[in-house]
């Protein structure tokens, strides 16, 4: 059924296509016999499941990584789904429209996709008051024990030499209604970010953030979320670093703007795409062997959540094996559909 639908979709633009599904979707879940019946067939809940990590308890390890749900819109649809938690943003202080369209783009043929989005997003203020009207509401009408962490971001026109000013402002306004949060160093897609993950200017923005944190009455899981791009040696600086200043994990990894991989994709139709960080089955192995290394390198001291190509739930117990304590999809959400967490849950059951 999910494939015609799939079809469907796949004849409108992406970024058409994902709001028109999430909209419907959310629509749905209005009205309370269609809500039971989504939830009956996209959840799958078990006690083995849950997943205490950081303070916090996850229904089951299976998330939803930041993109798909910038704006903190959907999350009473995506609780319906059977997610574990889902990461919103990546939220940054003021709204921004993000890059010019066309800037997503699917690769049917590696089951991938391409984007350049750029942080589009409402601004802080915006997503804090939305996320704190969907707190009230679970609170007192409809109780969730969803998990929602926080990715934020800098400004596209805020300088690097000021960034841990946007990432701080970020955390502050989201405390309160955030689970966690996640620093994000690694989008391809604002100009110079990534150059924020060099020691010395992540330094200052993790150290001058977990400042703010430790000033809270109860400090917040803060992770980073790192590139697939990396070296070796900028992996071990960053895992050095994450240890001096006692960050809570990392999400590996973000897209990768490599094009190595063995594409089916033809090579004109990449090249007329352009820039863009590839996500998908493509990014599968990449993000696994900066998965395993860093478990590794950090004799699994440090929590992972494993981010990459996940569309089974064989593959999701790989990612756990190597070393992740959650799992997130996101472009295996858009080929396999909305039973990709019940899929992936009862898969990592029996594997126990």
């Amino acid at each position: 059924m999910y494939t015609f639908l799939r079809n469907l979709m796949f004849q409108l633009e992406p970024e058409k296509a994902h709001y028109f599904a999430m909209n419907s979707l959310q629509m749905g879940c209005r009205f309370a016999p269609i809500k039971k019946i989504i939830q009956q067939n996209c959840s799958y809940n078990h006690p083995k499941l849950e997943k205490k990590l950081w303070g916090l308890t996850f229904k089951n390890p299976v998330g939803l990584g930041a993109g798909f749900d910038k704006n903190a819109i959907y999350l009473g649809a995506l609780d319906c789904l059977g997610f574990g938690f889902v990461e919103i943003g990546t939220v940054t202080p003021k709204p921004q429209s993000g890059n010019e369209k066309p800037r997503l783009f699917r690769l049917t043929k590696d089951k991938a996709l391409i984007n350049r989005m750029g942080f589009n997003n409402d601004g802080v203020v915006a997503i804090q008051e939305r996320l704190a009207m969907w707190r009230n509401k679970t609170n007192t009408k409809h109780p969730s024990n969803l998990i929602v962490g926080a990715n934020i971001g800098k400004n596209k026109d805020t300088p690097n030499e000021e960034a841990s000013l946007d990432y701080c402002l970020c955390f502050n306004s989201l405390y309160d209604t955030a689970d966690y949060f996640v620093l994000n160093v690694s989008s391809p897609n604002t100009p110079g970010l990534r150059a924020l993950q060099e020691k010395e200017a992540l330094r200052e923005i993790v150290s001058k953030v977990q400042n703010a944190n430790y000033g809270k009455t109860k400090p917040k899981p803060i992770l980073l979320k790192i590139a697939p791009d990396l070296s070796n040696q900028a992996i071990d600086d960053i895992i050095e670093l994450a240890e001096q200043t006692q960050l809570s994990g990392l999400v590996v990894s973000n897209t990768t703007i490599g094009r190595e991989t063995l594409l089916h994709t033809s090579k004109a139709q990449i090249d007329a795409i352009g820039a863009g960080g590839l996500s998908g089955a493509p990014l599968y192995q990449k993000s696994n062997t900066i998965l395993s290394y860093v478990a590794t390198q950090t004799q699994h001291r440090l929590p992972i959540i494993g981010s990459g190509g996940i569309f089974t739930g064989e593959q999701a117990v790989e990612k756990i094996k190597m070393g992740a304590s959650l799992i997130q999809v996101w472009t295996g959400f858009i080929y396999e559909g909305p039973g990709i967490a019940k899929n992936i849950c009862k898969t990592i059951l029996q594997s126990e």
